[in-house]
């Protein structure tokens, strides 16, 4: 496990304070209380599901950098003829862009430790996570209107191209297909699974309103810890199932 160690920065200047020694020891206490945030040593466990050919992670200051190619380690008729992971899809009514020609590249900075104590926080358009696969995640929304109307762009993971970088809309099926496995991390920090939970083998039924709850996972070690998943509920003429709808929980 590759292990980033980061310091807490207290203050831009210190000033001295020459009084009585308990003077000293208030003015250390309130230090303290303002850097009461968790050191963070390591990078999660789950991140070591993701694509490493396409995502780098790593720790800045009090946040996890990710940055990722965009490109997907599946096929998909968007790589375009002549990819090796192209894949025929007749039904899809595919968008003029292909992966090859596009610029996928995309960075997020999430907290290392979300805030799971404030309020939610709609989803808005455009990146909204990333997966595994290194490709983004997108809402429910499609431009100004809902996903439905461009569904027919949709290729067999549920994802198409545009506008902007390949991204998933849908239930994920290259690598998450009614199983518990990890879908992906989203802004707010908090990780995205499929539609079945580790600690049961089934479909969980005390997910909160944006699909989360607190359980064990397959990689916290018997630990419980808060996290998404996608609800098992079919998205309107889709015949899918969505990934993220939101809101954010852990802003």
């Amino acid at each position: 496990m590759k292990k980033v160690i980061y310091f807490l920065l207290v203050s831009a200047s210190i000033v001295f304070i020459c009084c009585s020694s308990d003077n000293e020891n208030d003015v250390l206490d309130m230090i303290d209380e303002d850097n009461s945030e968790e050191l963070v040593t390591e990078l999660h466990n789950a991140f070591g599901a993701f694509n490493a050919e396409a995502v780098t992670v790593f720790i800045d200051g009090s946040e996890v950098v990710i940055e990722t190619t965009g490109l997907p380690n599946h096929e998909t008729v968007y790589w375009g003829e002549g990819n090796e992971l192209f894949l025929q899809e007749p039904e899809v009514a595919r968008t003029p862009s292909i992966i090859s020609s596009n610029n996928n590249a995309v960075t997020i900075r999430i907290d290392a430790t979300p805030n799971l104590t404030g309020n939610t926080v709609d989803t808005q358009l455009s990146t909204i996570g990333i997966a595994v696969s290194g490709a983004s995640i997108f809402n429910d929304q499609e431009g100004n209107g809902p996903l439905n109307q461009a569904a027919a762009s949709l290729d067999w993971t549920g994802a198409h191209i545009g506008p902007g970088v390949y991204h998933y809309h849908l239930e994920p099926k290259a690598f998450s297909n009614d199983d518990e496995n990890l879908v992906g991390i989203l802004l707010d920090g908090v990780f995205l699974y499929g539609r079945k939970c580790n600690s049961t083998g089934t479909y969980p039924t005390d997910l909160d309103a944006s699909g989360g709850h607190t359980t064990e996972t397959q990689y916290t070690e018997g630990e419980e810890e808060y996290h998404y998943h996608i609800i098992n509920e079919i998205y309107s003429t889709t015949g899918s199932y969505l990934a993220f709808a939101g809101p954010y929980q852990g802003y």
